[in-house]
């Protein structure tokens, strides 16, 4: 329980501080988080070693730092209808072995990290055909599937172990900077063989002990690995997972207008360096929504940024821009993963804006998104929070420079939003006034103190 006496801005900044000073135990709390990408949605289940490859070796050039490993690599996995709680790995994709191919990614200068979903089974796998009893379901009754997965009984202190061995056998090859925690589906029918009848109601607190249990005994072991939890799909959301992952992955739901509400939310208590968020594909694989790269980065840059599309396919003008974006966010994540967050705007969820500023206040990344554009849009502005009133700020945007008690009373005045066409006798339009044009955009303004 937390006290802001300034509003839901002081709130969070409260949980911010709490979290990420005295609950995140991982030596990550302190840490910038890594660029990563994400093969995912660039292969999903289908690649081979030599894709994966290409994938690293075309992220290592746009200045990515870690190269991540998603589902499939185990098991005999080529869908979602097999093979999890199969943690030994798929030969048939990397005939080499992951530790070869673990090998041959940071031989190339990068981390690596790897895809676990260590609490669900499929009823097509080894460990389902040899323990079913360790599947949660209500024996007698109908089972109800998600994603073709159960949960496994995770308050059975045996099921803990099992899974614990398989899990360190992977991560024992030293390699493994990253492991990234998936839960795809909640729990139902919830009973547990491993309890007797009058001890049932315990299964939901046991199971999440359970859990800890697993993450205590993994950062325990491999201290220096960065987990990564997993909010979606099991809509499970608990802050104390921070204290073995100090981040977690915020939603499979990627899109950069879905995302603004998301990370908007999040932030009302959880820091933004825990915040999993990428550049995913377009049109968007969730909502098939296309946007621009520059606002797809533009919202991602608040959390632990990433990408996750297929880097090896698309223009070169967009991996030069991605270029940038990297440039960018390595220049300024320390303010943005750690400096004070302050939410500025939120019209309906159509006009966002948001601000980091750094603990001595010389350094600010402001960002304001526009989701629909409107005919003859008025002025708009953003009143920044945090600022020394006294200092004079520089904009590395536009080169203007105001004091902050200007930028924090008056505001700092955005891009201007297109007013219409102005309608010439011959009907041809012709472009009135404003830059910031259509629907989905975004404008980010870094400022620096340059007098105090």
């Amino acid at each position: 329980m937390v006290y802001g006496a300034q509003g839901l801005n002081s709130m969070s900044q409260t949980f911010h501080k709490l979290f990420r000073k005295h609950l995140m135990k991982s030596e990550w709390s302190k840490k910038v988080r890594p660029i990563l990408i994400n093969n995912w949605e660039a292969t999903y289940f289908d690649f081979t070693e030599e894709k994966i490859i290409s994938l690293a070796a075309q992220a290592k050039e746009l200045g990515i730092e870690l190269f991540v490993l998603d589902d499939g690599w185990f098991g005999a996995r080529n869908d979602d209808t097999s093979s999890l709680g199969d943690w030994d790995v798929n030969l048939s994709k990397l005939p080499n072995g992951l530790d070869a191919l673990a090998t041959k990614i940071t031989d190339m200068g990068l981390m690596f990290g790897l895809w676990f979903e260590p609490e669900m089974v499929n009823e097509i796998s080894k460990l389902y055909k040899m323990h079913p009893e360790w599947a949660v379901c209500v024996p007698d009754r109908k089972r109800t599937l998600g994603r073709n997965q159960m949960v496994l009984d995770y308050s059975n202190p045996e099921v803990v172990e099992y899974i614990y061995g398989k899990m360190s056998n992977i991560l024992d090859c030293g390699k493994i900077s990253y492991v990234k925690w998936d839960m795809n589906r909640y729990i139902t029918e919830a009973y547990s063989s491993a309890l007797p009848a009058d001890r049932q109601k315990e299964f939901f607190h046991r199971y999440i002990l359970g859990v800890y249990a697993l993450y205590e005994k993994l950062t325990t072991r491999f201290p220096h690995i960065l987990f990564e939890s997993c909010a979606s799909g099991g809509g499970r959301f608990d802050a104390g997972l921070l204290y073995y992952a100090p981040q977690g992955w915020t939603s499979d739901d990627t899109d950069a207008v879905e995302r603004l509400k998301i990370q908007y939310g999040t932030s009302m208590v959880y820091p933004i360096a825990s915040m999993g968020s990428h550049v995913s594909a377009v049109p968007n694989h969730q909502v098939l929504r296309t946007t621009s790269l520059k606002t797809r980065a533009d919202t991602a840059y608040f959390g632990t940024f990433g990408y996750e599309l297929d880097i090896t396919s698309i223009p070169d003008e967009e991996k030069e821009e991605m270029k940038k974006q990297i440039a960018y966010f390595k220049k300024n994540r320390d303010v943005l993963q750690f400096g004070s967050f302050f939410r500025l705007q939120n019209d309906n969820d159509q006009r966002v804006a948001w601000m980091c500023v750094s603990e001595d206040q010389k350094r600010v990344v402001a960002a304001a998104y526009k989701v629909l554009a409107k005919p003859n849009p008025k002025l708009r502005k953003i009143r920044l929070k945090g600022l020394n009133p006294q200092w004079k700020y520089r904009c590395e945007e536009t080169g203007q420079t105001f004091y902050g008690d200007e930028l924090m009373n008056f505001g700092l005045i955005c891009e201007t939003e297109f007013t219409g066409y102005m309608t010439a006798p011959d009907y041809r339009g012709v472009h009135h006034a404003g830059t910031d044009i259509g629907d989905f955009t975004s404008q980010i303004y870094t400022l620096t103190a340059i007098e105090e």
